[in-house]
Order: C-alpha cells, then structure tokens, then sequence
C-alpha cells in the first residue's frame, strides 16, 4: 500500500504576472547532464554504486533544485527495476502514488516499488506526449524519475523535457495576461451519448440521469474535483469530465520560482488535432478559459510554439535516469516504432509548518486501476 500523490500546493496570485515572471534568479543548464562514471566513479556492483549515490544524496538534491532536471548517464545500477528501487532508496525518496493512478493510463510494472510503465502500449506508439507536469488542481508528484530499461527497438520514442520557468519567461506578455486573468479548465474525457437525440421528451430526464450517475459512480474515484458538463465542446449530447479552473501559472513550492505550471501542450484538441494522434475519443482532452469559452487558436499556436522551443530531447539509453522537479519541469515523449521499455516513479515530499516531513495518506487505489488499464489495453 503506497502513500497517496500529495495535494497540490497552490500560489499563484501575482500583481502583475508579466512583470514578476523573470523572479528566481538566473536559469541554469537544464537538464543537468551527469556521467555516473565521472561523478560516483567505476561500477562497483549493486551495493557499493547504491552506497556512492547515499553518500551524494545532499549534493544531488542541490542540484535538481538549482537546475530543475538531472539526466544520469552510463548508469549500471539501474538497467533493471531492482537497480532502479535501489536508486531511489538511496536518495530516501518517498514513494508516492501517480496523481492520476485510477485513470488506467499507467500500468504499474511493480506495486510494491511504486514503479509505473510508461506510455509503451503498441497501440499509442503513434501518439505524441505532449508536455505536462503529473499533476491535477487536485495533486501532484513533488519528483519523478525516469528510467530507460530498453530504447524503442526499430527508431524514435525519445524521452522530451522543458523548463517551465523558461516557458514562462518567453510567452508572449499579451497572450500570458490573457490565460492568466481567464485561468483554464481542462477537460479529461468525452461521453458521447448521440443516441438520446432520438429520445423525445425522455431527453431531458435522460440527460439528468446519466450526468447525475457519472457524477456520484464515476467521477468521485479520479480524486479530480471533476464536474460533468454537456456540450462543452458545443457537441450537445457530449458529456465532459472538467477539472476546475485553475492558474496555467504557479510558484515553486520551495524556491518561490515563477512557473509555467500547466498541461495545455498535452491536453489541447486543437494542438493534439494537429500533431500525431491515436487516443480514442473517450480518452481525448481539451482545454477551455475557465469560463468555458475558447481559447483562440492564435494563442495555442504560440503556446505551442515557445513550448516547442524549450524541449531538450533525451535519447535515454538502458540505464539512463531523467530526474525531474515535477513542480518546474514539463515532459512529454516522442512517437515510435517498435517496441520500448520505460518507466517511471513519483515521489512525495510534505513538510509542516516547521519544515518537518508530514506522512501523507495511504491508499490502495490498484482495482480501479487495473480495470482500466486492462480495457485501454484490450480495447483500442
């Protein structure tokens, strides 16, 4: 039984979001790149390499919060899911659910070490990952790390990263103001119920009945504060499952740091209408302002456009670890061909008042999760 993902720590009021978004200082390389040899020196075997990160484990934390993200290389340890817990231990991370765990979007690949498959499903190898922190209004993993076990077999599939404070530091200051002052809603899901159009004066009952029996079966298990709307997307007889609004800008919980701190690159229908595709319908997102009203495609063009900017691409070999601030960094990955190995673990991190560590809840949360996954895996 792991600890439930952390609520998401909120502070995103700003005077003037234009003017206070270069605060924090100087942005240094990101990712940090890390030879395991150069830095903890020749592979001892299991042991003594888990021992070298331990006796580092100040340093590389330093690190992650001056720089954002860490790509570890030439990594021996961590080639399989063992070496991969010993890693994590060794820092004294704390596992944490994904935030969306019962989504059935990820697959977990070892309950006991909270370690989670990535995006590796034949049938999404032509669906490109735009960027997204793991995160809801809800909760959000404080780190991730990322773990190659094996590259896609034919070509493609690179791992994407990009700094949020840099995002941010680059928008357009009209199009930034705009989403800023009008906040976003995203959308998770698309119910399409065409059939009540033919339904008489039964359509309005039915309409109540299914939205009302969504709403107290279903949406209560994603932990997403998710309201269920018809025809937002102007299809009358769709009903959507959208988050609350919420600041697209948000300020690092432990640095203070402006951040672009929202999953619009990823979730977007219009961005994921023009890029490769292959989630069903049911699976597709869309973000609206929190009026839900749209977003003009101008602005999501530009979006798209900085965030393109700022991806470093990471061409991860067996081994390879990619350690994220979840909070300030964006991920996302690339379409592929063949067959690929990655993936992931969060971790959580809680203080008190007195900067003490808090215990988060603990939560079971597999059974919902496995229903799902095994319906994604088995349906499309």
């Amino acid at each position: 039984m792991l600890p439930d993902c952390p609520p998401t720590i909120w502070n995103s009021g700003f005077d003037d979001v234009v003017g206070e978004r270069d605060g924090g200082g100087e942005l240094l390389e990101c990712p940090l790149e890390i030879s395991a040899t150069d830095y903890f020196g020749p592979s001892e075997g299991p042991n003594k390499d888990a021992a070298s990160i331990t006796a580092k484990k100040d340093e590389i934390m330093a690190k992650l919060q001056e720089h954002g993200c860490v790509w570890f290389k030439d990594m021996e340890l961590t080639k399989s899911p063992e070496g991969f817990r010993s890693f994590y231990d060794a820092l004294g991370l704390d596992l944490c659910l994904d935030p969306i765990h019962t989504s059935g979007l990820r697959k977990m690949i070892s309950k006991k070490d909270g370690i989670y498959e990535e995006v590796n499903k034949p049938t999404l190898r032509g669906h490109y990952i735009g960027l997204h922190q793991e995160s809801t209004h809800v909760k959000t993993s404080t780190y991730g790390a990322f773990v190659c076990f094996q590259g896609a077999t034919i070509e493609g599939g690179d791992f994407l990263v990009a700094d949020g404070a840099r995002i941010l530091r680059d928008l357009d200051p009209a199009v930034l103001q705009r989403i800023y002052e009008n906040k976003v809603r995203i959308s998770v899901s698309n119910l399409d119920f065409d059939f009540l159009a033919a339904t008489g004066p039964l359509k309005q009952p039915l309409m109540n009945f299914f939205q009302d029996l969504i709403a107290k079966a279903v949406a209560p298990k994603f932990d997403m504060e998710l309201e269920m709307l018809w025809g937002s997307d102007g299809k009358p007889y769709r009903l959507q499952a959208v988050e609350p609004p919420m600041s697209p800008v948000n300020r690092h919980p432990k640095t203070g740091m402006p951040v672009w701190f929202c999953n619009i690159h990823n979730h977007a229908r219009y961005l994921r209408d023009n890029r490769p595709c292959t989630v069903p319908e049911v699976g597709m997102t869309d973000v609206y302002y929190g009026d839900l009203s749209g977003i003009p495609k101008e602005d999501l063009e530009h979006i798209d456009e900085v965030s393109r900017k700022h991806i470093v691409r990471v061409p991860m070999q067996p081994g390879d670890i990619i350690f994220v601030d979840n909070y300030r960094m964006l991920h996302g990955r690339d379409i592929f061909e063949g067959d690929r190995f990655h993936a992931v673990a969060w971790f959580s991190e809680q203080t008190d008042a007195n900067g003490q560590k808090v215990a988060v809840e603990r939560k079971q949360g597999n059974m919902l999760n496995e229903m799902l996954n095994n319906y994604v895996e088995n349906a499309f």
